[in-house]
């Protein structure tokens, strides 16, 4: 009220702080400093300039408790801080609370003599079935499923508590209640035939190396062997194999003729007319388009899924309290209240609920767990990264850099999927004192187990929640995948008695030769005694290979002085040495340009200068491709996937969507120095798709969290939220507005879409909803009158509806597009055309609907090597692109939509491509991918390629001109 009377806002008083001189302490007085450097505003006046509230703010520098690094750096910013630098003070604070925390923690645990009712990351085993409560109507389920049907799909994503269900309910229910079944589990590893043999060797009274080739050689002689060790139990005697972790039989299992096998064994087991065995596999979903790429497994999955979602309040309320009365203890009602509300809905949050428990039990007062307790553990999702990084902070700096190492090597990175964990024997890891004590500790404060001989990360929740190793996987994922490549390869060839064929040469060698060469490699014993090897052999052929070289020139000369004796030869070796020059140079420049693209991530300025070396050896579309693929500008913008974009009228307004559960708007009106513009929060979960208005001014977003969110953009700086819209009840994956901006299409996971007024985006109102899907509607697009509408479904099928009447929208025509899904739609802007992409068939297909009920394929646009995610038309329609899981952004001319032609294929994704627009005038093309990295490619190369010196410094040496140009005289593109 003061502001509007002109009265001067005098800044509120604060408390002062309390005495001591500790971290948190210590934090909330250099706060406060900042706030007396800005000229000390009113808490009213910071409120506005943050966003969050004057109570939050306040609370930030009042030294109880560690702010979150959101409210944090929205304190600094509304004081002119420095976000960066507060960023770091952040995280040290917290792990230097973090390392007090556990050691309180492990003190009391110390003396603590009653066994904890929770199991922290670790997932429930049979033996924990007195603990295990929340899921029994689906354990039930299960139950009885599997009495029905012998083969049986688990679904869920990572964290959504699948091992717990097939271990502390399912097995327990099988021991507890069938004496006649024999329970046998195995997670399938990087050889999952031979883990089979040796889980069943026993039962089989057989040899794991006999039963691995029996296995091999005809994968039905697993249904004889298990229905021999059934009759062992009777005559009503059965087997029930149980696979956990099934998907990594795509992840860590690199022979395709193993895991196919794998597969079918599993399969002729559970289905042979006399089979004994019933199968259970438990695959997290993300990975069930991997399923789908085989057909006998599709077969068996059509009637046999359950999927394990989210908890809903009262078996949230169960798996919290019973836990706790069972060893005597009591959960305090705000604690129960606050952990019902954080948790409820989240489909992956119950391995760092689990941990959170846990540590709020360690932190018990008498026998109550308190809300105290959880907020002094990190609450939910900071559990976990508190102890990580109280585990890491207590190691000295030689031991970090171990441990450093030591997770790195116990996770897999995704192809297109989420990173997972993956399994390894200790005798991978080098067995020095160092290694001992950091595995030691790791196991102790259970982020690792450890088990015969075997250890792997305890959750993959460890994976997405310890910031600290998501920084170090996204710092150089290629250099990981050279090291874990030459992890694999050093095994082999010690498996093979060093066998000199299986050593690394050329290429491979050249890129594991650079990690050996940098300070911290991680390298083992054996992978260096692997890399010396290699380099031995290399040496020794090219020594051969020298030899053989100045025998060769020899020749060449003789063969020149016969040759000028004529002058008809004279012109023959000339137009021969011509040709022989320009294919080596095109091989060379070939591969140069292939190097290019690989060096990009680690040094853009070295690869921008090979490829354009490349591109003057041999001027070809293939090395124009590559150097443009090193030039594009690039930034990261989010910290997790980035799966949708939108584009302002004027080309220099971006929005983008990702997994870290923001929207981000930025200003690209120079793409090589982006500014972040304003982050739009509130969003409770993933955030998956963005929408912009025309007129740039009102912006729809949408995501897991099944809400759309109307927002005011027209101030890019700050968004205000206009309206939530409800009604959807499954994740929304699509939004589109009409061309007027009137009606926005929203659609998802609950298999409808919905049409809503937005004519007045601060009161929307629902229109009709369009139902007959069977499966998520992957994607929406309006036609550029805003008559049509088409739908993409996870069921192979695009549909078109008139929506000329928004109250009454009618279906038009229906067909199936793709072999598997079908995922994007997008509408020329020029003619009746229609373009869909998908997967199965890696394909993009174009449709004549000038029909709209008779839709007629016009062409397949093929060259993709795999699923093809999304595709946008250029504003004059002349220009398709298409981006694909195969880490590929491709440009066509569909000027003839009949004879479409490849215009170029860009690479340097190191990861799926999750998003792709051109801006409104043509220009350009915006592309977004899995691994938050935002790319943006100018539709005419050439001024971009008269640039490429602008930042290729230093010029390359010699050295590395020899290195990627072999045999080409050294001539630096960027002097």
């Amino acid at each position: 009220m003061g502001d509007r009377q002109g009265v001067t806002t005098v800044p509120r008083g604060e408390m002062p702080l309390a005495a001591g001189d500790g971290a948190l302490l210590r934090f909330a007085a250099d706060l406060r400093r900042l706030r007396d450097e800005a000229g000390k505003p009113a808490y009213r006046i910071l409120s506005a300039r943050a966003h969050y509230s004057i109570a939050t703010l306040s609370g930030a520098a009042a030294g109880r408790r560690l702010p979150t690094l959101a409210v944090t750096l929205a304190y600094a910013r509304a004081c002119g801080g420095d976000e960066t630098q507060w960023a770091r003070r952040w995280h040290d604070v917290a792990a230097e609370l973090a390392a007090e925390s556990a050691a309180d923690a492990d003190e009391a645990a110390a003396a603590e003599r009653t066994e904890a009712p929770y199991v922290g990351l670790a997932a429930f085993r049979p033996d924990d079935s007195k603990w295990f409560f929340g899921r029994e109507a689906l354990v039930g389920e299960v139950m009885t499923r599997l009495a029905a049907q012998r083969f049986l799909a688990v679904f869920g994503a990572s964290g959504s508590g699948k091992s717990s269900l097939l271990g502390a309910g399912l097995l327990a229910r099988l021991r507890a209640e069938n004496d006649r079944c024999w329970v046998i589990t195995l997670t399938p590893g990087p050889h999952p035939l031979e883990e089979t043999a040796i889980r069943l060797a026993y039962p089989a009274r057989s040899t794991a190396a006999r039963l691995y080739a029996e296995f091999t050689a005809d994968p039905g002689n697993l249904h004889r062997t298990v229905r021999q060790i059934a009759l062992q139990r009777g005559g009503d005697g059965e087997v029930v194999l149980v696979v956990d972790q099934f998907e990594e039989v795509f992840t860590v299992c690199r022979g395709q003729e193993e895991r196919t096998g794998f597969i079918a064994a599993l399969i002729a087991a559970a289905r042979a007319p006399s089979s004994r065995c019933r199968v259970v596999i438990a695959v997290r979903t993300d990975f069930y388009p991997h399923c789908a790429e085989y057909a006998d497994l599709v077969a068996v999955l059509r009637d046999a899924q359950i999927t394990v979602g989210p908890m809903s309040a009262d078996e949230l309320h169960r798996a919290i309290v019973r836990p706790a009365g069972q060893a005597g203890c009591r959960v305090e009602g705000p604690l129960l209240t606050a952990l019902t509300a954080q948790a409820q809905g989240q489909v992956a949050v119950l391995p760092l609920l689990s941990h959170a428990l846990l540590e709020t039990w360690r932190r018990r007062r008498g026998n109550v767990l308190t809300l105290t307790g959880f907020q002094a553990a990190g609450g939910i999702e900071g559990s976990l990264a508190q102890t990580a990084e109280a585990f890491y902070a207590a190691l000295d700096p030689g031991r970090q850099a171990v441990a450093r190492h030591l997770f790195l090597r116990l996770t897999a990175l995704g192809e297109g999927t989420e990173d997972t964990k993956r399994r390894i024997t200790r005798g991978e890891l080098d067995p020095d004192e160092d290694t001992a004590a950091v595995l030691e500790r790791a196991v102790a404060v259970r982020l690792i187990t450890l088990d015969a001989g075997r250890l792997e990360v305890t959750h993959e929740a460890l994976i997405r929640g310890w910031p600290r190793l998501r920084r170090w996987l996204a710092q150089d994922r290629e250099r990981l995948r050279a090291h874990r490549q030459l992890t694999d390869a050093a095994g082999t060839w010690e498996s093979l008695n060093r066998d000199p064929g299986a050593l690394y040469r050329g290429t491979r060698l050249a890129m594991a030769g650079q990690l050996a060469r940098g300070g911290d490699s991680g390298l083992t014993v054996r992978e260096r005694a692997f890399l010396d090897a290699s380099l031995a052999a290399e040496a020794a052929e090219t020594t051969t290979a020298l030899r053989r070289a100045r025998r060769l020139r020899l020749l060449v000369t003789l063969l020149a002085v016969l040759l000028t004796l004529t002058t008809a030869m004279s012109v023959y070796a000339v137009r021969a040495n011509e040709e022989v020059t320009r294919q080596r140079n095109s091989a060379i420049a070939s591969n140069a340009a292939e190097r290019a693209t690989e060096l990009l991530h680690r040094d853009p300025a070295l690869a921008a200068q090979i490829g354009l070396a490349a591109h003057r050896l041999a001027p070809t579309g293939h090395t124009r491709d590559s150097l443009v693929s090193t030039l594009m500008p690039s930034w990261v913008g989010h910290d997790g996937e980035l799966v949708s974009v939108a584009i302002g009228p004027d080309g220099t307004f971006l929005a983008t969507a990702g997994g870290d559960r923001t929207v981000r708007l930025w200003d690209i009106g120079d793409p090589r120095s982006p500014v972040q513009l304003s982050t739009l929060g509130g969003h409770g979960a993933f955030v998956r798709s963005v929408a912009m208005r025309w007129d740039g001014k009102i912006l729809a977003t949408a995501g897991d969290d099944r809400k759309v969110r109307l927002w005011d953009v027209a101030d890019r700086r700050r968004p205000a939220l206009l309206a939530t819209l409800d009604g959807h009840t499954g994740a929304v994956r699509s939004l589109a507005f009409s061309s007027d901006g009137r009606t926005l299409a929203s659609s998802g996971g609950d298999r409808t879409v919905r049409l809503w007024n937005t004519g007045d985006p601060e009161h929307p109102t629902s229109r009709a909803t369009l139902g007959g899907h069977l499966d998520t509607i992957r994607s929406v697009a309006f036609s550029p009158d805003g008559r049509t509408l088409a739908t993409a479904d996870d069921d192979e099928t695009v549909q078109l509806w008139d929506t000329r009447d928004l109250g009454r929208p009618t279906r038009l025509s229906r067909w199936r597009a793709h072999r598997i899904t079908a995922l994007s739609v997008a509408f020329s802007p020029r003619r009746d055309i229609l373009a869909t992409a998908g997967g199965g068939d890696s394909s993009v297909r174009l449709w004549d609907i000038a029909d709209r009920r008779h839709p007629r394929e016009l062409s397949a646009l093929t060259g993709h090597s795999d699923v093809v995610g999304e595709v946008a038309f250029s504003p004059d329609g002349r220009a398709l692109a298409t981006g694909s899981d195969d880490r590929t952004l491709r440009l066509w001319d569909v000027t003839d939509p009949l004879r479409p032609a490849a215009r170029a294929t860009l690479t340097g994704y190191t990861t799926a491509l999750g998003a792709l627009r051109f801006d409104p005038n043509g220009r350009a093309v915006v592309s977004g991918a899995y691994d938050g990295v935002i790319r943006v490619l100018p539709v005419d190369f050439r001024p971009l390629l008269a640039r490429a010196c602008a930042a290729a410094h230093p010029t390359i040496s010699r050295a590395a001109w020899d290195r990627y140009l072999p045999g080409v005289s050294y001539r630096p593109p960027c002097p």
